[in-house]
């Protein structure tokens, strides 16, 4: 059995998607975000506070990296993976992981606008910064999708796989903070990718950690 512990609006919500693609049987523990995931049964599924965390066969995992290789390793290696000596398993290693290197700026920005309750608290350099670096990160994908490749629907020439699904949700989180005008190339994959039903599955069903669509840059200018 594989039980997922999860926060709506966290890098869990990759593996939830993950799992709704892969269409395996599954048990989801929902927690709020915040010092619940510091007890110590907590604390013995993902030892640095922090979901996702997986239980499999009497096993536990955390890392979100870790967890989509294993899960497409063993559900569907050359389907939503790539299995070694596939021509797209470098970059399909590459794209999973990338997805953190986004993520790490979305929740720097994330603690900046949502977790600081107090003016005094947040700084206006940080947010612009990160921003800035979402928006990079948004070049780097851009470059990657508008690549002149037949049949470049996704961030692998060989289809969907993990790899959109992770970046999808990095790109799901960052929009919250940087617009896609300027990639339109990122805008239309992600529109394609977020039209799948489980992606939908895997949106929050009540409440999440944002109490709005987009926050600018504080103060406002």
């Amino acid at each position: 059995m594989i039980v997922l512990h999860h926060c709506p609006q966290t890098r869990s919500m990759r593996t939830l998607w993950l799992l709704h693609e892969l269409e395996v049987p599954f048990q989801i523990r929902t927690y709020p975000f915040d010092q619940t995931l510091r007890r110590p049964e907590f604390l013995s599924l993902s030892p640095a506070g922090r979901v996702p965390a997986l239980e499999i066969d009497g096993e536990r995992m955390f890392e979100t990296g870790a967890i989509t290789e294993y899960l497409c390793e063993r559900y569907s290696p050359d389907g939503l993976g790539r299995i070694a000596g596939s021509p797209d398993r470098m970059s399909w290693l590459v794209w999973v992981h990338f997805a953190e290197t986004l993520s790490q700026h979305t929740a720097a920005l994330t603690q900046q606008h949502v977790a600081l309750y107090e003016d005094h608290m947040r700084s206006p350099i940080v947010m612009k910064l990160e921003a800035a670096r979402i928006r990079k990160c948004f070049d780097a994908i851009e470059a990657r999708l508008s690549t002149p490749i037949e049949n470049r629907d996704y961030l692998l020439t060989s289809g969907f796989s993990a790899a959109d699904i992770s970046v999808g949700q990095a790109v799901y989180m960052a929009r919250h903070f940087a617009t896609l005008d300027a990639h339109p190339s990122v805008a239309a994959w992600y529109e394609r990718i977020t039209d799948r039903s489980a992606f939908s599955k895997a949106l929050p069903q009540g409440g999440g950690i944002y109490s709005q669509d987009f926050y600018a840059p504080w103060p406002l200018e």
